[in-house]
């Protein structure tokens, strides 16, 4: 995108953002969290937006001149609602971090008993893991995923819970490729009496989208960001039921954060606009279909998916059966022109900056229109980049490969040239 005035304030960081840039559009993007706004939604996101602080909710602020800064966050509010069928929204926090925190805050006290899904079996930092706030100023307890399927060990979940009767339980998931079970969780939240919250900060497209069951209405609250699936700019947002409504809003402000980011609750009143129209629907449909023809296609070339397949955007392979480890296959891959993170696996035996597992998504992937046989293609790929991972000509070969393939797909809002 042209960028004049960068260009001639600071040099540098236009060609890196150029850079950048050139990047995107050139590479598979495979980052589960990662996808592409539309230029609407990065129109909104540079707006004159940014330079207006607004501490407080519409119609309740601690500065003037807010008339049509209440008017945005309005928008972004009932468009939401309308889009997940919530009680209440509020779209402030900061990031999905911040939104799991403000829970906390609205709910517990240092030392209160929590339960998350563990991060080595694909939970998030924020559900209590040892190395997050989280995990040191709650008393955290992890459930996991059974070893003979991979798929959340239910029967673990109740078993804790009711040994342990935690004041909230988080239903949420960052590496698992599977439909999570919102009605089992609230199920088991109800027997011990704690309170049930959802993030589903992967899945809320797929949510909007309606290819996966929706925790609104389930959950007491549903947290998420913005981005990911929902194809929304970096932020977060906070969904739960009425009677909540005063506690969350509390713990957002002035419990946690300041003035809101307005040019990001613009482009989130974009995004959302964007996902209430029917061509979202069928973006979501092709997002799960995409990956479940990579998953198939990878698993017919000797990958190993956990779980054997998957039901949303993601995709999870262990690499120790090519003999490679996930973080240089995901080094080798890179170079080949296709981006995706390497990631531990359930009960994985190595450390987590050297894993055995890879993840993948199709979130970003599908936006530029990519549909099941390019997954074909796109297995095959990196299949050859098993065997290739030391020889950068054969790389650098197949990276042109995926650039023209790149070149016939270009990526919504990136209009790079030649």
């Amino acid at each position: 995108m042209p960028t004049p005035h960068i260009d001639a304030v600071d040099p540098e960081i236009a060609s890196l953002i150029a850079s950048e840039e050139r990047r995107q559009a050139d590479t598979l993007r495979l980052i589960a969290s990662e996808n592409y706004a539309s230029a609407a939604v990065m129109e909104a996101t540079g707006s004159v937006l940014t330079n207006k602080y607004s501490e407080g909710y519409a119609g309740k602020r601690y500065y003037q001149g807010q008339e049509h800064i209440d008017a945005v966050e309005k928008l972004a509010i009932s468009r939401l609602k309308e889009l997940f069928g919530a009680d209440h929204v509020n779209v402030q926090p900061y990031s999905g971090s911040p939104a799991n925190l403000a829970v906390y805050l609205a709910f517990c006290k240092a030392g209160d008993t929590i339960m998350g899904m563990g991060l080595p079996s694909g939970g998030h930092l924020t559900h209590g893991w040892k190395v997050s706030i989280t995990g040191k100023y709650f008393n955290a307890v992890q459930y996991g995923v059974r070893k003979d399927t991979h798929r959340i060990d239910f029967d673990q979940v109740r078993d804790l819970a009711k040994e342990h009767k935690p004041k909230i339980i988080f239903s949420g998931v960052t590496a698992y490729p599977r439909t999570v079970e919102f009605g089992t969780f609230r199920e088991i939240a109800d027997e011990v009496g704690a309170l049930l919250i959802a993030d589903i900060a992967h899945i809320s497209g797929l949510v909007a989208g309606g290819v996966h069951p929706t925790p609104v209405g389930v959950a007491d609250v549903v947290t998420s960001t913005t981005h990911k699936t929902l194809r929304g700019p970096r932020g977060g947002m906070i969904m739960c039921k009425a009677e909540h409504a005063k506690a969350m809003d509390r713990a957002v402000f002035p419990g946690l954060q300041g003035g809101p980011h307005n040019h990001t609750t613009a482009a989130l009143a974009v995004a959302a606009k964007e996902a209430l129209q029917p061509s979202f629907k069928s973006y979501a449909a092709q997002v799960v279909a995409n990956a479940k023809a990579l998953a198939e296609s990878l698993a017919e070339r000797g990958f190993t998916i956990i779980t054997g397949g998957t039901d949303n955007h993601m995709v999870v392979a262990d690499m120790t059966p090519k003999g490679l480890g996930g973080k240089p296959y995901a080094v080798a891959l890179e170079k080949a022109g296709v981006v995706c993170n390497y990631n531990s696996i359930p009960f994985d035996p190595r450390k987590p900056f050297d894993p055995s597992g890879i993840r993948l998504g199709t979130a970003a992937v599908t936006s530029r229109g990519l549909v099941e046989a390019d997954m074909k293609q796109l297995a095959s790929w990196m299949d050859d980049v098993v065997g290739k991972v030391d020889d950068d000509a054969a790389l650098a070969k197949i990276a042109a490969d995926v650039k023209a393939l790149c070149d016939g797909k270009p990526a919504p809002g990136l209009p790079v040239g030649d």
